[in-house]
């Protein structure tokens, strides 16, 4: 019932369970190994449009999309309205759909007046919205909150102003910039934005489990939702999430699966990044991966000094094997 194909602007998604933008997360190596779990979508991590403005190096490989499978969503941030219509047009020659970031809380994304930080200027963020839709080749979506505080909690104007300027489905998460991530998302909020545009709206935060998905549905009637830190080291989330939404049995997986995607992961990452890189980067992943497992703190200390890929293979397949 709640399990469909979602379309946005003329995208059709082969489902409504979509992985969330995350910066420093979703590089092409994470969105690979999501991909085999099958999301509706994957979205790469924040791109500045200044840095595409700019012709910045680093910034344009965040754009790469070698070897994946399609839809992919590219999310662009900024507060410029001449550099986020350079970006949209740039990044739609790439994409399936652009995404504009307006719920990012990161201090050091809204000193500068992006992000979330956009939510207390109305009027600026309409017109980088029209700015990037006229520029865009492919449907532009948008990702807001809440509000910025309890005292501007303005996610239904918001949403009604950016349907009105072309967006085609609007992500909101249910907390103000200033919850950052604590306290409880407030899904009554992404009800009432649902109730008031027309467009498709993505339901976001605090979907830890199976179940919180379909409690997600249930309680807001949302079209899709979108996982975001629950995937990191769980991947195979989505699929659960799709069997559970079914009325299937959940498939749990083994630590001989988890050992094999954690290995393929090593390998996409060092591709990616080259293995200096590459490896320092992974641990953060790790931890993730190892969470709740036996004697998961100590394999991530000696997770933590490992420098090569041949000796991160070798302590993991160690202890898995040790399991």
């Amino acid at each position: 019932m709640y399990l469909q194909e979602l379309k946005i602007g003329n995208v059709k998604l082969k489902n409504n369970i979509l992985l969330a933008p995350m910066a420093g997360i979703t590089n092409l190596p994470f969105r690979i190994i999501c991909e085999k779990f099958e999301p509706g979508l994957v979205c790469t991590e924040m791109v500045s449009s200044k840095g595409l403005f700019y012709n910045d190096e680093k910034t344009k490989q965040l754009l790469n999309m070698r070897d994946e499978t399609k839809p992919v969503a590219v999310q662009i941030f900024g507060n410029d309205v001449e550099a986020m219509a350079y970006g949209a047009k740039e990044v739609s020659k790439i994409a399936d759909i652009v995404d504009i970031n307006m719920g990012c809380p990161a201090p050091k994304v809204v000193k500068n007046g992006d992000g979330s930080r956009l939510m207390l200027d109305i009027e600026l963020a309409q017109k980088i919205i029209e700015a990037v839709v006229t520029n865009s080749t492919v449907p532009v979506t948008l990702k807001i909150r809440k509000g910025w505080d309890k005292e501007h909690i303005n996610c239904i104007e918001f949403a009604k102003m950016a349907e009105k300027a072309g967006i085609s489905a609007i992500t909101i998460h249910g907390r103000t910039r200033e919850e950052f991530y604590t306290g409880v998302a407030d899904w009554n909020i992404i009800k009432e934005v649902k109730n008031s545009v027309s467009i498709p709206v993505i339901g976001n935060g605090d979907i830890k489990s199976p179940e919180d998905a379909l409690k997600m549905f249930e309680t807001t009637n949302v079209d899709g939702i979108m996982i975001g830190r629950e995937s990191i080291g769980n991947p195979w989330i989505f699929k659960q999430v799709k069997e559970y939404l079914q009325g299937n049995e959940v498939t749990q997986i083994t630590k001989e699966e988890k050992l094999n995607i954690m290995l393929e992961h090593i390998e996409l990452q060092v591709q990616h990044l080259g293995e200096t890189t590459g490896i320092k980067e992974l641990r953060k992943y790790m931890t993730y991966y190892l969470k709740g497992l036996k004697d998961a703190s100590s394999i991530r200390q000696k997770i933590n000094q490992i420098e090569t890929k041949k000796e991160l293979i070798t302590c993991l397949t160690e202890y898995f094997k040790n399991l």
